[in-house]
């Protein structure tokens, strides 16, 4: 029985669970350009080690380490994979790091100083990542592990009391192993749940795409990661700014991403269109208004023409007024994505008037106009772009099938002004584009757009625009656990 209640609650959830929108794919095929940009990172913040001084005393020979400072790391082998479930693994072995420092040693009345190079050999540093979603539906590190080790240290020591620091080298060197080892985890603890997530802070969750609409991003549920991939599902829905609560009910195919020769797949539904049509039109962005010189000559003259009669009975202050063409999509705009293209079905009205200065409008005729578009689909940098085309366009009355016949002449002219006049103003909406859910200073390149039944996929190519170090600096959060953030002298130990 109670198995019975968990299968039928389990399925009562499956009922329930929303559909992405939208969909990204990273593969195994990007972690090495990644890895490139990752490691110079890893460098960076080896760097910013800080060393409490080591001092001590053998016999009558004082000693202090001070200003340990990372100079280099040197990599001999680096690996990073996907893990799953959700984890994203750093495995570095046999690698080195160059430091200098400054020695001080004191016998009797005897001084000895200076600066002097040492590496750590044998260094080890394994880093696992684990990535899940936030309460705002944002990816992030929620966790780091890390195991890190050095097997050895070196340091040439010179000058006039070269013998004695060989003796003293054994006390200095394991002393050093032994503050480098406790140093490297946390270094790269804050660097992974602080600064990169600083990065990922910046990559849009619930933003505004202009002044009509916004973009939902959020998680549905924490990454997926298999040993080959790392799959995100997002909302992926616009909405009106004016109606920030309202989104619209997903009914669309989920979209399926199965390949894994490129670097990174995203795919959008017919959902994700048809949100974005339906919160412009919502918003009032989908209606047009021309007057007066706005209307096309040769159209003017031919709207003229074609309600002569109904203009000769008007009175003669308003035969010669400005001609008002006006086009308001009467209900929201649905995309259609098939194998061989993407389709835009869109019925609007259109009414032809006179507009009098500082009077009423007088209506000379008023119209049903259905239109299919093409919609071509593009990625740029971060931005998902689409071209539009007028491709099927009928005009119609909704009084008469005679008054219908009337209006053939009209269908082409009307044609032509939709496709010189109002889609030049679509596409130039539309070639802004809207982001996609990447991180600050990564783009796509190299995308080929591949349709299927009721979605779209893109795989692409990713290319640092910016280093991860400039991100961060520009996004570094302030935090009292930055050892940078803070100007007092590290900690003195003891050397036992």
């Amino acid at each position: 029985m109670a198995l019975f209640g968990a299968l039928f609650l389990a399925l009562l959830a499956g009922a329930y669970a929303e559909i992405p929108g939208c969909k990204i794919r990273i593969t195994s095929k990007a972690l090495d350009l990644v890895k490139q940009e990752g490691l110079r990172f890893l460098e960076q913040e080896l760097e910013t080690i800080t060393i409490p001084d080591l001092r001590g005393r053998e016999g009558q020979f004082y000693y202090n380490i001070s200003e340990v400072k990372v100079m280099d790391l040197q990599l001999t082998s680096s690996e990073l994979h996907f893990q799953p479930k959700q984890e994203l693994v750093l495995q570095i072995t046999n690698a080195s790091l160059g430091l200098r420092f400054q020695r001080q040693l004191v016998y009797w009345f005897f001084y000895d100083g200076g600066y002097i190079n040492a590496s750590a050999e044998g260094v080890t540093i394994h880093i696992a990542l684990h990535l899940s979603g936030d309460s705002t539906g944002r990816m992030k590190v929620s966790n780091v592990s890390c195991q890190a080790f050095v097997s050895r240290m070196h340091a040439a020591f010179g000058g006039t009391f070269r013998k004695v620091y060989e003796i003293l080298s054994t006390f200095i060197t394991s002393g050093m192993r032994f503050l480098l080892n406790q140093q490297i985890c946390p270094v790269l603890h804050h660097a992974g749940t602080v600064l990169l997530n600083s990065v990922l802070d910046t990559v849009p969750v619930r933003s505004p795409v202009d002044d009509f609409v916004g973009i939902d991003y959020s998680l549905l549920k924490d990454p997926v990661v298999s040993a080959s991939h790392l799959d995100m599902d997002f909302r992926g829905a616009f909405f009106p700014l004016s109606q920030g609560n309202w989104s619209l009910l997903n009914r669309a195919v989920e979209p399926q991403l199965q390949e894994e020769e490129r670097m990174v797949y995203v795919a959008f539904s017919e959902y994700f269109f048809d949100s974005a049509l339906e919160s412009y039109f919502r918003a009032g962005a989908l209606q047009l208004s021309l007057v007066g010189d706005k209307v096309p000559s040769d159209l003017d003259m031919l709207l003229r023409a074609s309600y002569f009669g109904s203009i000769v009975l008007l009175s003669p202050g308003v035969i010669d007024s400005p001609l008002k063409l006006e086009l308001r999509v009467m209900a929201p705009p649905r995309c259609t994505i098939k194998p061989s293209g993407t389709t835009v079905s869109v019925t609007a009205s259109v009414t032809i008037a006179l507009a009098p200065p500082n009077e009423p409008e007088v209506q000379l005729s008023s119209m049903i106009m259905d239109a299919r578009l093409s919609a071509k689909m593009a990625l740029r940098g971060k931005a998902l772009r689409t071209q539009l085309d007028l491709r099927k366009f009928r005009i119609y009355s909704n009084q008469s099938t005679l008054e219908s016949l009337a209006l053939i002449p009209l269908q082409a002219p009307l044609k032509t002004m939709l496709q010189i006049g109002v889609m030049p103003m679509l596409n130039e909406r539309t070639r802004r584009g809207v982001q996609i859910p990447l991180p600050e200073g990564m783009d796509f390149v190299n995308e080929v757009v591949t349709n299927h039944a009721g979605f779209l996929t893109i795989g692409a190519d990713l290319h640092f625009a910016k280093g991860l170090r400039e991100v961060i600096e520009k996004n570094r959060p302030a935090d009292p656990m930055d050892p940078r953030a803070s100007s007092a002298p590290p900690p003195s130990v003891a050397a036992v």
